[in-house]
């Protein structure tokens, strides 16, 4: 099994959760504190040893292929009222990693614009991350995926354990346990109502696979409104070989949700130390002058 080195961002989505901000801005591009969504991803990907990454995007994302690009008028300004620090933050956004683009022509699902890899995955295994999931730095739920895929040889998909209630927003697997932190999948239904879910875990925005993927999405017939879940291809590629579900708990945002956006920016925030101690001591008087809590 080879290293996995590539890494699928499908960034086509409209946005809609989030109008009217993304009716000229990617949703991708929103910032969480002073760095794009996308950003974190894609830093994610590299701290798991990614180095090659190909973004799907769709009309009118072309800010996501400006944000990785070099932009020498930027430089050449910040160079020169001496703010060396930040010319050496925003080049290094150009060198994180080889990073591709393809457009997705039609919003015809997550299993069609993961299609579209094809051709630049060839034989290789990759990761598919979507952007509207975002993990905390020091998570190592994608590195600790991409050792199970190489260890067994099987695709790999993240779970995370909800209330029954709010299973209908995921897929849903049926499983056996596997070892530790290790589900081995039986069965996958995407977004089930709380009555048919075969359990609690749900499908987050993290997996792994080899090309046997592309074969399972060919095979996907569309479903409501003619897209092809990705969540019905893996539901294909078990007739074929093992997956796995790699559980996680902490450390995961849905930035597509306008509250975990906010708590994520809260959070993240809370972390850093150039804007943490500041920010911890206001939002602390915050709320005691509000009476919160």
């Amino acid at each position: 099994m080879t290293p996995v080195r590539k890494a699928v961002i499908p960034a086509a989505g409209l946005g809609t959760r989030f109008l009217p901000a993304t009716k000229a801005v990617p949703k991708e591009m929103l910032p969480v504190v002073d760095k794009p969504a996308i950003q974190y991803v894609v830093e994610e990907a590299v701290r798991s040893g990614i180095d090659d990454i190909l973004i799907i995007t769709g009309r009118s994302k072309k800010a996501i292929e400006d944000h990785f690009d070099r932009n020498i008028e930027l430089e050449v300004d910040l160079q020169a009222k001496g703010k060396d620090a930040l010319v050496a933050e925003v080049r290094e956004l150009s060198e994180l990693a080889d990073v591709h683009y393809i457009r997705q022509g039609e919003a015809l699902g997550l299993g069609h614009a993961v299609s579209l890899a094809r051709k630049h995955v060839g034989d290789q295994s990759f990761a598919v991350m979507l952007g509207d999931d975002i993990m905390d730095e020091h998570s190592t739920v994608l590195s600790e995926m991409i050792g199970v895929h190489e260890t067994k040889g099987s695709a790999v998909i993240a779970c995370k354990a909800f209330p029954l209630e709010e299973i209908s927003a995921y897929g849903s697997i049926a499983y056996e346990e596997a070892g530790e932190r290790l589900l081995q999948v039986r069965s996958i239904i995407e977004k089930p109502k709380p009555a048919e879910a075969p359990s609690t875990w749900g499908v987050m925005g993290r997996y792994v696979f080899s090309p046997s993927i592309f074969d399972a999405i060919d095979r996907t017939q569309p479903g409501a409104g003619g897209e092809i879940q990705l969540t019905d291809s893996i539901g294909l590629l078990l007739d074929h070989e093992d997956v796995y579900g790699y559980t996680f708990s902490e450390g995961r945002y849905d930035i597509g949700k306008k509250v975990d956006y906010l708590r994520a920016t809260v959070e993240l925030a809370l972390a850093r130390d150039d804007v943490g101690p500041e920010f911890r001591a206001w939002l602390s008087r915050y709320v005691r002058e509000q009476g919160i809590g």
